[in-house]
Protein backbone atom coordinates (compact mmCIF):
# COMPACT_ATOMS: atom_id res chain seq x y z
CA UNK A 1 0.00 0.00 0.00
CA UNK A 2 1.07 3.49 -0.57
CA UNK A 3 0.04 6.28 2.25
CA UNK A 4 -0.22 9.79 1.09
CA UNK A 5 0.15 12.54 3.69
CA UNK A 6 -0.82 16.24 3.19
CA UNK A 7 -0.46 17.40 6.88
CA UNK A 8 -3.22 18.50 9.04
CA UNK A 9 -3.05 22.15 8.12
CA UNK A 10 -5.18 24.76 6.65
CA UNK A 11 -2.72 24.22 3.49
CA UNK A 12 -4.25 22.22 0.14
CA UNK A 13 -1.80 20.02 -1.55
CA UNK A 14 -3.73 19.62 -4.77
CA UNK A 15 -0.92 19.43 -6.89
CA UNK A 16 0.64 16.04 -5.45
CA UNK A 17 -3.07 14.78 -4.85
CA UNK A 18 -4.42 15.49 -8.44
CA UNK A 19 -0.54 13.97 -9.81
CA UNK A 20 -1.49 10.67 -8.08
CA UNK A 21 -4.80 10.51 -9.33
CA UNK A 22 -3.97 10.73 -12.94
CA UNK A 23 -1.34 8.22 -12.08
CA UNK A 24 -3.47 5.68 -10.37
CA UNK A 25 -6.46 6.61 -13.24
CA UNK A 26 -4.53 5.40 -15.92
CA UNK A 27 -3.18 2.56 -14.15
CA UNK A 28 0.51 3.93 -13.86
CA UNK A 29 0.13 2.94 -10.33
CA UNK A 30 -1.30 -0.44 -9.55
CA UNK A 31 -0.89 -0.76 -5.65
CA UNK A 32 -3.50 0.30 -3.24
CA UNK A 33 -3.09 4.19 -2.34
CA UNK A 34 -4.90 5.54 0.81
CA UNK A 35 -4.33 10.04 1.37
CA UNK A 36 -5.29 11.95 4.03
CA UNK A 37 -5.70 15.08 2.03
CA UNK A 38 -6.65 17.67 4.83
CA UNK A 39 -7.77 20.83 3.31
CA UNK A 40 -7.13 19.78 -0.39
CA UNK A 41 -9.59 21.16 -2.79
CA UNK A 42 -9.03 18.44 -5.49
CA UNK A 43 -11.08 15.25 -4.48
CA UNK A 44 -9.52 11.94 -5.82
CA UNK A 45 -11.63 9.60 -8.29
CA UNK A 46 -9.23 6.90 -8.16
CA UNK A 47 -8.28 6.05 -4.27
CA UNK A 48 -9.61 6.44 -0.76
CA UNK A 49 -9.05 9.61 1.14
CA UNK A 50 -9.84 10.89 4.51
CA UNK A 51 -9.76 14.53 5.45
CA UNK A 52 -8.34 14.08 8.45
CA UNK A 53 -6.98 11.19 10.74
CA UNK A 54 -6.88 10.43 14.42
CA UNK A 55 -3.22 9.76 16.10
CA UNK A 56 -4.38 5.82 15.72
CA UNK A 57 -5.36 5.99 12.53
CA UNK A 58 -2.62 7.83 10.83
CA UNK A 59 0.06 5.49 13.02
CA UNK A 60 -2.20 2.23 11.40
CA UNK A 61 -1.76 4.00 7.78
CA UNK A 62 2.17 4.15 8.37
CA UNK A 63 2.61 0.76 9.79
CA UNK A 64 0.75 -1.16 6.79
CA UNK A 65 1.84 1.14 4.07
CA UNK A 66 5.22 0.07 1.94
CA UNK A 67 5.94 3.45 0.89
CA UNK A 68 4.96 6.51 2.40
CA UNK A 69 4.40 9.96 0.06
CA UNK A 70 4.49 12.92 2.61
CA UNK A 71 4.27 16.79 2.65
CA UNK A 72 7.81 17.65 3.69
CA UNK A 73 6.71 18.27 7.60
CA UNK A 74 9.40 17.63 10.18
CA UNK A 75 7.24 15.31 12.22
CA UNK A 76 5.72 13.32 9.29
CA UNK A 77 9.25 12.50 7.26
CA UNK A 78 10.97 11.84 10.68
CA UNK A 79 7.90 9.64 11.86
CA UNK A 80 7.98 7.81 8.77
CA UNK A 81 11.82 7.05 8.30
CA UNK A 82 12.00 5.73 12.37
CA UNK A 83 9.52 3.39 11.06
CA UNK A 84 11.66 1.97 8.05
CA UNK A 85 9.00 2.87 4.94
CA UNK A 86 10.32 3.75 1.96
CA UNK A 87 9.41 7.82 1.90
CA UNK A 88 9.41 9.99 -0.92
CA UNK A 89 9.11 13.71 0.13
CA UNK A 90 7.25 16.33 -1.71
CA UNK A 91 7.70 19.91 -0.14
CA UNK A 92 5.32 22.25 -0.54
CA UNK A 93 6.66 24.95 -2.40
CA UNK A 94 6.08 28.74 -1.95
CA UNK A 95 5.73 28.91 -5.98
CA UNK A 96 2.26 27.20 -6.03
CA UNK A 97 1.19 29.13 -3.29
CA UNK A 98 1.11 26.14 -1.31
CA UNK A 99 2.76 27.04 1.86
CA UNK A 100 4.72 30.94 2.70
CA UNK A 101 8.09 29.67 2.23
CA UNK A 102 10.30 26.96 0.92
CA UNK A 103 11.02 25.44 4.45
CA UNK A 104 9.65 22.09 3.80
CA UNK A 105 11.98 22.29 0.53
CA UNK A 106 14.92 22.87 2.69
CA UNK A 107 14.20 20.05 5.23
CA UNK A 108 13.72 17.17 2.39
CA UNK A 109 16.67 18.22 0.99
CA UNK A 110 18.92 17.42 3.80
CA UNK A 111 17.06 14.10 4.54
CA UNK A 112 18.12 13.66 0.91
CA UNK A 113 21.68 14.58 0.86
CA UNK A 114 21.62 12.27 3.54
CA UNK A 115 20.32 9.28 1.69
CA UNK A 116 17.56 8.45 3.74
CA UNK A 117 14.83 9.39 1.62
CA UNK A 118 13.35 10.34 -2.16
CA UNK A 119 12.35 13.48 -2.73
CA UNK A 120 9.95 14.92 -5.76
CA UNK A 121 10.22 18.50 -7.33
CA UNK A 122 8.93 17.91 -10.71
CA UNK A 123 5.60 15.93 -9.94
CA UNK A 124 6.41 14.33 -13.72
CA UNK A 125 9.16 12.12 -11.76
CA UNK A 126 6.52 10.65 -9.01
CA UNK A 127 5.66 7.51 -11.09
CA UNK A 128 9.13 6.68 -11.72
CA UNK A 129 10.20 7.44 -8.09
CA UNK A 130 7.65 5.23 -6.80
CA UNK A 131 8.89 2.84 -8.78
CA UNK A 132 12.65 3.20 -7.85
CA UNK A 133 11.55 2.91 -4.54
CA UNK A 134 9.98 -0.70 -5.21
CA UNK A 135 13.39 -1.43 -7.68
CA UNK A 136 16.33 0.07 -5.54
CA UNK A 137 14.59 0.70 -1.54
CA UNK A 138 17.30 2.95 0.24
CA UNK A 139 18.47 0.86 2.86
CA UNK A 140 19.82 3.60 4.84
CA UNK A 141 17.79 3.83 8.46
CA UNK A 142 17.05 7.15 10.52
CA UNK A 143 17.91 6.16 13.82
CA UNK A 144 19.30 9.20 15.25
CA UNK A 145 17.83 10.77 18.55
CA UNK A 146 16.01 13.73 18.92
CA UNK A 147 18.11 16.60 20.82
CA UNK A 148 15.07 18.75 21.04
CA UNK A 149 14.76 17.76 25.10
CA UNK A 150 18.10 19.22 25.63
CA UNK A 151 17.69 22.18 23.31
CA UNK A 152 15.29 23.37 25.54
CA UNK A 153 16.84 22.47 29.31
CA UNK A 154 19.93 24.43 27.76
CA UNK A 155 17.98 27.18 26.95
CA UNK A 156 16.10 26.99 30.61
CA UNK A 157 19.42 26.94 32.62
CA UNK A 158 20.90 29.53 30.73
CA UNK A 159 18.37 32.18 30.76
CA UNK A 160 17.24 31.08 34.24
CA UNK A 161 19.63 29.80 36.35
CA UNK A 162 22.90 30.59 34.79
CA UNK A 163 22.17 34.30 36.04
Amino acid sequence: MIFVSTGSRKHPFDRLIKKLDELAGNDLIQDEIFAQIAETKYIPKNFSYSRYLSAEEFTKCQDEADIIISHAGTGALIGALKKGKQVIAVPRLAVYNEHSDDHQLQISEVLTSGGYLRQVLDMEELGRVIEQCKKDPIVKKYDRQSNIIGIIENFIEKEFFDK
